[in-house]
């Protein structure tokens, strides 16, 4: 923790809680330091017990994601409230764990939209690496039905399903383009120069352009 206070740096700490997130240390010495410590399970427990978000992200670098059961993960994410420590106990723990499908299907019909949006998280991950036993077509009359009014969150990942499904998936391109087109979910966000915008129509047809260029 001692180490971690040092590293605070206000200006980071000024960029990150823009983006809702609570911390003052640069990711790339967050990440050069879990590459010293290297996997600690016990510690990366210790960390998280803390609250503090810089040592919960050090923690999800180095515990072991496959060694926590299907209670702890749920409670994890929900005690995990900024977008940054959210996003990776998701990406790098619960995608690597074996309960993810469980949690997948609970998380994604949980009323707080918070969870719900790590639900569609995992579902994304399955449209584009394991849509076996996925049904599309439900996926999309949901995301035309609740997408328009979710919260930013979830509407968010809702989005990024959406625009998944239509790249990669070219069956269900038209109806994936159809929606953003309707829905305008994202279609006035600020993007930087030389960045894919979020909008799904654009975002869709620039990434199957790439893979076909």
């Amino acid at each position: 923790m001692a180490e971690l206070a040092a590293l605070e740096d206000p200006k980071a700490r000024a960029v990150n809680e823009r983006h809702g997130d609570d911390h003052g240390v640069n990711l790339g010495k967050l990440r050069a330091l879990a590459k010293r410590l290297k996997t600690q399970q016990d510690l990366a427990r210790a960390l998280w017990a803390t609250g503090d978000g810089a040592a919960r992200l050090l923690a999800l670098l180095i515990c072991r994601p496959k060694s926590f059961d299907r209670d702890e993960l749920d409670a994890m994410l929900r005690a995990a409230r900024t977008p940054k420590v959210h996003d990776w106990l998701v990406n790098y723990m619960v995608k690597k764990n074996p309960h993810a499908e469980e949690l997948r299907l609970a998380w994604t019909a949980d009323p707080d939209p918070v969870v719900a949006s790590a639900g569609w998280a995992l579902t994304t991950e399955r449209v584009t690496k394991r849509p076996d036993g996925l049904d599309l077509p439900a996926l999309l009359d949901v995301i035309e039905a609740e997408m328009k009014d979710a919260p930013d969150r979830l509407q968010w990942a809702m989005n990024h399903c959406l625009a998944r499904i239509g790249i990669d998936h070219p069956a269900h391109r038209a109806r994936a383009i159809g929606i953003g087109e309707r829905l305008e979910v994202l279609k006035d966000y600020p993007t930087p120069p030389g960045c894919t915008s979020p909008f799904a129509p654009v975002w869709i047809d620039e990434m199957v352009r790439r893979k076909t260029a």
